[in-house]
């Protein structure tokens, strides 16, 4: 196993330096998953919720949490991020909705955590927004499905049909 590359040989915390790294095309893949009652998933389903789409109001909530995600991890780097989006997956046999974040960059270090800030914040976007119904939602397997680019190349979660 490799060291910790966020801290220096004293173990103190510090931004890696990815000055010398190769400039290169890198993607990553995440997902959460929102957990509900059958009737607020079919609420969602039918557009019937009073706040209006939620799905389109989570969709740009990730993205903007993609965004946002050095101002919320310290020392994530900030990227000029290709693009984001954010898809939305129902799952009405175990009453849940599945999220797929994809991000892309051009750049010297990954975006695994800008898609996994995406996932997050859509699916804390999705629970906001269905809450008044739905106390009881749970917020599960926030996890990278893959990523793609850089010196250590591809890699896919066993079982993930990223």
């Amino acid at each position: 196993m490799s060291k910790l590359t966020h801290l220096d040989d004293s173990g103190a915390a510090r931004m890696v330096d990815v000055g010398a790294k190769a400039e290169t095309t890198r993607e990553a893949v995440a997902q959460a998953r929102v957990a509900m009652l059958p009737q607020t998933l079919a609420l969602l389903l039918s557009g019937g919720h009073k706040k209006g789409d939620v799905f389109a109001v989570a969709r740009v909530a990730g993205i903007q949490g993609a965004k946002k995600c050095p101002d919320l991890i310290p020392l994530c780097h900030p990227l000029m991020l290709n693009s984001v989006s954010v898809d939305f997956e129902p799952d009405e046999a175990n009453s849940e909705v599945r999220i797929i974040a994809r991000c892309r960059v051009s750049g010297k270090t990954g975006v695994e955590m800008e898609a996994l800030t995406a996932a997050s914040v859509a699916a804390l976007t999705l629970y906001d927004m269905c809450k008044a119904v739905d106390r009881g939602m749970e917020i599960r397997s926030v996890a990278l499905l893959e990523k793609q680019g850089g010196k250590s190349g591809h890699w896919q979660r066993e079982g993930s049909d990223a």
